[in-house]
């Protein structure tokens, strides 16, 4: 059975950071894709990061480009959301994601095959 066990979320002030993790079991080999989502309150989930089974690829949405950096340990089948320099818009529910095949666009949300079940950021102003 696959699951994704994020953590790391919590309460910060603007300008501050925060480390998110997600845990994933299934595959030994790992997942081709892993990304992260956000769901605000009222707005619709959204892209925020992913990488490339490799490491070496990656995306970010234009909100936290040069803020969030993204990683993965394919050993410990790990995924984890560096976020610095947050700002109160950055407030929402953080999601783990995972693809089970290679597809295009790891941007869209209906390109992943699991979720977890998130975890809260909140920024302070």
């Amino acid at each position: 059975q696959v699951r994704l066990v994020e953590s790391g979320g919590g309460l910060v002030q603007a300008g501050g950071s925060l480390r998110l993790s997600c845990a994933a079991s299934g595959p030994t080999f790992g997942y081709p894709a892993m990304g992260w989502f956000r769901q605000a309150p009222g707005k619709e989930r959204e892209f925020v990061a992913a990488i490339g089974w490799s490491g070496g690829t990656t995306y970010y949405a234009d909100s936290v480009k040069g803020r969030f950096t993204i990683s993965r340990d394919n050993a410990k089948n790990t995924v984890s959301l560096q976020m610095n320099s947050l700002r109160p818009e950055d407030t929402a529910v953080y999601y783990c994601a995972a693809a089970s095949v290679v597809r295009p666009r790891l941007t869209a949300r209906g390109n992943y095959d699991y979720w977890g079940q998130g975890t809260q950021v909140t920024v302070s102003s």
